[in-house]
């Protein structure tokens, strides 16, 4: 798939102001500029975030609310049921509540919905399941926004209901003591995209503030947070870096056993990053609920021994593997099921034989081949559900919406939902969801896109100190981490590049590069995944290429380079 080129805004005002306030290069504050950062101030919140730029906690809507009720099932020894769903953002909000409310010395269990007998959110089977355990309180976390029905029931069963969402509401609320959700209306809360997890962890961070508890405990959740955070691909901006950012010093510093159990089970070595979390950690956690059950994976997260966290991490690495093999299984099917669709502005396949656990992982997949809103259903008795993904700049939730009486059940986010159909409407849906894309999406919007932030020169890729092999611009640039959406992995072109000779195809299909700039000495290592069918651009004698990359640490049987990491290449 071609990819269009675009060089991100080059219109500086502060840049050159910001280079002599932090006496760094000019292309490391034009960096800084395309973020936002244009003062001191800016710079070193955004370089260094740290607690003292958490927003007060009873900013938020209906806070005082839930931490009263909270604590009235402390005082009159209440029974509590965590409640979340079954993704990494639910997982992790029931162990870091769980662990929390356990703490506060409060009898509490914890629940996660089946994903194929009760689905998305609280369920009907969750709602007999409290009040059989007599439940007085539950916390819902990463979902509830849209249980009408089900918080009516736990109302008439004398439950209370508080609920931690970070979901779009719709016009009809649930009934409930307090709904903590920055995009509620009329929620003051000036930070609007946290995820559920981090929405429960302003929720034990208020509890701590009214009972003075000590506030590194409160911060200790950080690691929970982060890896939901990072996981559920929200922008990384604002709160959302401070949670990351701190989250993962605690990881690298101080491990929780479930932390460092994955941590062994994937064999990771050296620094943990945010990319970690999204493309290791996160994999794992959401293998339980996809493929066998997501109390597992909160098991090992709330695990308090280090054999227990290790034995359940051992069970997810199996899960996982299974997991990989469905994955590349289904996504090969779909592509041949897409073959006489190339032209549509969507992609909806479905099969009876998909396994439901994997199709949000197979639309993604689709995407990287037909880059369009997408949508994969699978068999579910009645009815066929399955996962909807967007494409950059296009709200697909608005697309559902609009068309919402097709379905029995459906939500999510601008890019990505769940959906919930009658077999008998998939021809109507497939035909309506394709007219609805196509009043709105843009050829522009279907163009993917390299966003390039600065053309730079190899001189600027030089190591600049003999017992260090990474250029001063990599250090400057890691120190932008965590990166994500609103915060992307600066990426950086080259011109006039050519094979200094050891250009070659490696794992049969990844492009392992040896680069020079034409008519100089510097080589330049890189990788690029997935690239390995460019190699005739890079050996095509007279010709150079331009190559669209990243800045990366690459290590290898112990030993630590520098290597690009690219993205693109074009001659």
């Amino acid at each position: 798939m071609l990819k269009k080129w675009v060089l991100n805004n080059q219109n500086f005002s502060f840049a050159n102001q910001l280079k002599e306030t932090l006496n760094v290069p000019l292309i490391f504050a034009q960096l800084l500029e395309q973020r936002g950062v244009t003062s001191y101030s800016e710079a070193k919140q955004f370089l260094r975030p740290s607690s003292n730029d958490f927003h007060s906690p009873f900013l938020m809507l209906n806070m005082s609310e839930a931490v009263d009720r909270i604590l009235l099932a402390k005082n009159k020894n209440q029974r509590v049921m965590v409640y979340g769903d079954y993704d990494v953002d639910g997982t992790c909000s029931v162990a870091l509540m769980f662990l929390f409310i356990q703490n506060l010395g409060i009898n509490v269990i914890h629940y996660q919905p089946d994903r194929y007998k009760e689905g998305y959110g609280i369920s009907m089977i969750g709602v007999e399941k409290a009040k059989k355990e007599k439940i007085d309180l539950v916390i819902a976390l990463d979902c509830g926004v849209k249980a009408i029905e089900q918080s009516k029931e736990l109302k008439k069963a004398d439950i209370d209901l508080i609920i931690c969402d970070h979901h779009l509401p719709g016009k009809n609320l649930p009934v409930c003591v307090a709904m903590l959700n920055p995009k509620q209306p009329n929620c003051a809360y000036p930070f609007k995209e946290l995820c559920g997890c981090a929405i429960g962890f302003k929720l034990i961070q208020a509890i701590g503030l009214k009972l003075e508890l000590n506030q590194e405990y409160i911060l200790s959740f950080l690691d929970l947070a982060a890896i939901a955070t990072a996981a559920d691909i929200v922008p990384m901006v604002g709160e959302n870096r401070v949670i990351v950012k701190l989250g993962l010093e605690l990881m690298n510093a101080s491990p929780r056993h479930g932390v460092k159990a994955l941590l062994e089970t994937s064999n990771k070595k050296g620094k943990l990053e945010s990319s970690d979390l999204v493309f290791s950690f996160s994999p794992r956690i959401n293998a339980a609920g996809r493929l066998a059950h997501a109390s597992i994976a909160v098991e090992l997260l709330a695990s308090k021994a280090k054999n227990d966290a290790l034995n359940f991490a051992k069970e997810i690495e199996q899960i996982n593997s299974l997991r990989k093999q469905k994955d590349k299984t289904i996504t090969q099917e779909a592509l041949l099921l897409l073959e006489n669709d190339k032209y549509k502005v969507t992609s909806v396949v479905c099969s009876d034989n998909w396994h439901k656990g994997v199709v949000g992982i197979v639309a993604s997949r689709l995407i990287e081949t037909y880059y369009r809103p997408t949508v994969v259903l699978c068999d579910d008795g009645e009815f066929i559900t399955g996962s909807v993904r967007s494409v950059k700049g296009f709200d697909v939730h608005e697309i559902l919406v609009e068309i919402e009486d097709v379905f029995e059940r459906y939500g999510g986010h601008k890019y990505a939902a769940g959906v919930t159909l009658y077999r008998e409407r998939l021809i109507e849906f497939k035909k309506r969801f394709e007219e609805a894309v196509k009043r709105k999406i843009t050829k522009e919007v279907l163009s993917q896109k390299i966003q390039i932030d600065a053309e730079v020169s190899p001189l600027d890729l030089i190591r600049d100190k003999m017992d260090n092999p990474f250029p001063k611009l990599y250090r400057l640039v890691s120190q932008m981490a965590p990166f994500g959406p609103g915060n992307m992995r600066p990426v950086f072109k080259l011109e006039n590049m050519v094979d200094a000779g050891n250009t070659r195809v490696v794992g049969e299909t990844h492009l392992k590069l040896n680069v020079k700039q034409l008519g100089g000495n510097l080589t330049f290592d890189g990788i690029g995944f997935g690239l390995g069918h460019l190699e005739p651009i890079v050996k095509k004698q007279g010709t150079s290429f331009a190559i669209a990359f990243s800045l990366e640490k690459n290590q290898y049987n112990g030993h630590t380079s520098f290597q690009l990491r690219v993205r693109d290449l074009v001659s």
